[in-house]
């Protein structure tokens, strides 16, 4: 019974994530996203490990880092910066991950932002999964290109995606890092400390089962 609702519940989110991407392709704009497979697969405790944080883009002031609500469209930040997220124990909760630039900004916007959220605890595993255990999640990370819209961040440079989670049976209260890298120009290959201007930066996201 335990591997039949393990395997119904990694095709819910196979078949949800295959939705998604086919309600952001309809959309030209939206199509440019895919997986960081090395921040995924890999051992490395963070994106400095490949690349180098020598962008423009440093200050908070001036950098949206945002995780909201999908159907409420509120941000779950809290005031000392950090995320608090709270899941029901097998609902599903769809948020959407805001990362960019004010309108305000002087300096050339980023072209390409990349996110992953990843639970230090996993890094040294060798699980696929580098997110907190016991949580399901269909798009842990990815890469997107700068140019999105949504109401509130008018005239701002931004990405958005969504990404879905479930506090599974096993699900316990975790913290996760969230590791974002704004980007300008391509690195080379083989090099991926040459050819690409990046900023990093980290927040603190908090995942609170509700029973």
């Amino acid at each position: 019974m335990k591997t039949k609702l393990v395997a119904l519940s990694t095709l819910f989110f196979v078949l949800l994530f295959l939705v998604e991407m086919k309600v952001l392709t309809e959309n030209p704009q939206e199509a440019f996203a895919y997986p960081p497979a090395v921040g995924i697969l890999g051992k490395a405790k963070d994106c400095l490990a490949c690349h180098v944080n020598n962008g423009p883009w440093k200050d908070d002031v001036k950098t949206i880092i945002d995780i909201i609500d999908r159907e409420t469209k509120k941000s779950f930040k809290q005031p000392d910066g950090s995320f608090l997220i709270e899941v029901k124990r097998g609902e599903v909760k769809t948020l959407l991950t805001v990362i960019g630039r004010t309108k305000e900004d002087t300096e050339k916007a980023p072209y390409r932002n990349a996110w992953l959220y990843v639970d230090p605890k996993t890094i040294e595993s060798s699980s696929l999964s580098k997110f907190a255990p016991g949580w399901d999640v269909n798009l842990p990370g990815s890469c997107r290109i700068v140019g999105d819209k949504l109401e509130g961040y008018e005239g701002a440079k931004i990405t958005i995606l969504p990404m879905s989670i479930r506090a599974a049976d096993s699900a316990q209260d975790a913290e996760i890092t969230l590791q974002v890298m704004l980007t300008r120009g391509e690195s080379v290959k083989g090099k991926p400390k040459e050819g690409m201007t990046g900023s990093y930066f980290e927040r603190r996201v908090r995942l609170k089962v509700m029973d």
